[in-house]
Order: structure tokens, then sequence, then C-alpha cells
């Protein structure tokens, strides 16, 4: 069973409910997918960390053989190539590593190399194994990393929590297209609101079986409620604002490792969201 979670935003809470969620299962996985900045392995610490290296195929030019007919640059709707001074330019950051240029070159001027743009670690955590995606420092696209991240997922029979980027970018479509279910995390703010229109037009395009948690409740009105009764989505949980969940989270603490009140609240949670995925397994088989 793979559960996406995602959310519009950044610090909406969405890696305290992947990080708990997981924590909560007997025997999980957990994946972070926010490669720009994941920060899930800083909660649970994991040992015997194996890393392994993230490389695209990006075109490489032998100006020897080059003629300048230019149709590798036709080709390219990314301006990755540029003929200028008789010799063929490459901007790899800008690449898109899709190989189309070198099947076009005529002259077999082009061919493939391997350029490196992060990396994935695993360790373990107790009971949770954690898979983290880094892209490295100046690289334009996290999907390549994800992909590795994801592919791992092959075979896998463990509950995963698939921890996705903020927003709804191409990144988020590459991260919960395999998922058996898409647990958005929203604010009680009317910026949530909007944020959280925003997961949930993408999750229902990719048709996906989804809910909704609200992160920072308190008392009084809550605009994100109110658009989730409106719109029929189902609320799986209510997280309340409160001072010891804080505090736990701003210490990198895993709250259900350390409060049973919390374990209870995210089992909860995780059981509700298993049966929705078993629910939705038996209406489309």
């Amino acid at each position: 069973m793979k559960i996406a979670v995602l959310s519009g935003k950044g610090g909406t809470g969405k890696t305290l409910v992947s990080v708990n969620l997981a924590a909560s299962a007997i025997d999980s996985c957990y994946i972070d997918c926010d490669v720009e900045e994941p920060n899930g392995h800083l909660f649970f610490n994991p040992k015997d960390i194996k890393t392994e290296n993230v490389s695209v195929k990006i075109p490489s030019v032998d100006n020897k053989l080059c003629s300048g007919c230019r149709k590798c640059i036709d080709f390219c709707r990314f301006n990755a190539l540029a003929y200028i001074k008789n010799n063929l330019l490459i901007f790899d950051d800008v690449c898109h590593f899709c190989g189309g240029c070198v099947l076009f070159c005529p002259e077999k001027a082009l061919s493939e190399k391997d350029y490196a743009v992060g990396e994935v670690q695993r360790g373990v955590s107790g009971n949770v194994e954690v898979i983290t995606g880094i892209l490295h420092t100046g690289k334009e696209s996290g999907v390549p990393i994800i992909k590795t991240l994801l592919e791992n997922l092959q075979g896998n029979e463990k509950f995963t929590v698939i921890d996705c980027p903020p927003g709804s970018a191409c990144t988020v479509m590459e991260s919960i297209k395999d998922a058996d279910y898409c647990l958005l995390v929203a604010e009680p703010t009317l910026f949530g609101v909007h944020n959280l229109n925003m997961v949930h037009e993408l999750v229902t395009l990719f048709g996906k079986p989804h809910g909704v948690v609200l992160n920072k409740c308190q008392e009084g009105d809550n605009p994100a409620e109110e658009f989730c009764l409106e719109k029929g989505i189902n609320i799986i949980g209510k997280i309340p604002f409160e001072n010891e969940l804080g505090t736990l989270n701003a210490q990198g603490h895993i709250a259900v490792r350390k409060n049973e009140t919390y374990r209870e609240f995210f089992s909860s949670m995780l059981q509700i969201v298993s049966k929705g995925v078993q629910n939705e397994a038996t209406t489309h088989p």
C-alpha cells in the first residue's frame, strides 16, 4: 500500500503527517520525494546509510563530425543547444535529457554521457526503512531522482508513505502517479483553502482516491473544513494546534514515539486510510 502525502505549499505539515504515519505502522517504508529540501531524515535519524548516485544521459558533441546542419537545435524545445562560431554548444543545466537530439543528428556527432544530478540515501530507523532523495545544488529537475526513488517500490509489500514535494508541479505528479491513496494536508485559513484546492484538482485529474488532514486546528471557523464539506471531500483527521506537538516537531522528535496520545491519533488515521484503500480496491478492482 502506497500513500502519498501532499500539500499546496511548504510548511503546511506534510512531513509531520508523513513521518508519524510511517512510524505508526508495524513495518513501513518512508520515501522523501521532496528532493530539493528533504527533511524527513532529520526526524528519523536513520542508521546504516547507503548512498547511490543518480545520473541522467545528456548529449556530448564531437565538433569534428558536426556539419552545422542545426537539426538538433530545431528539435530541442528547451533551447539547450546553440550553434555559435562553427561550434555546437550544449547547455547541460537546460537539457531535459530526452535523447532526441542524438537520434536526429545525421552525422552521428552527438553521443550521450552521464551527468550527475543527485543521490539516494537508504537507512533504517526502528521499524521504518528511510529512503531520501537529494537534488544536487544548482541542478534544475528532481524528476530523475524521484523516478529512482519510486523504482525501488517494485515488489515492496511494506506500507509505504511518500512525502511529496509541495505544490502541484511535475515533481509532485511524478511522486503520486503510482500511489494507491493521496492524503492532502491543509491549514485552516483562506490561503490554506487556495492551496488545498490546487492539489485537490491535481489528484482529481489523476483519478486518485483521496482524503484531507486538517492541521493546526483551533476553535472557531475553519475555511478548509468548510471547503471539504462543500466539495464532499473526506476529512481523515484534525490535528490540533497544540504547544506540545509543536515543541516535539521543532526539536526533531517523532511525536508517536514520544507520546501515546499522538500514537493513538496517527494509528487511527492510518487505519482509516487503509480502509479507504481497501474499499477503493473492492469498488474498482
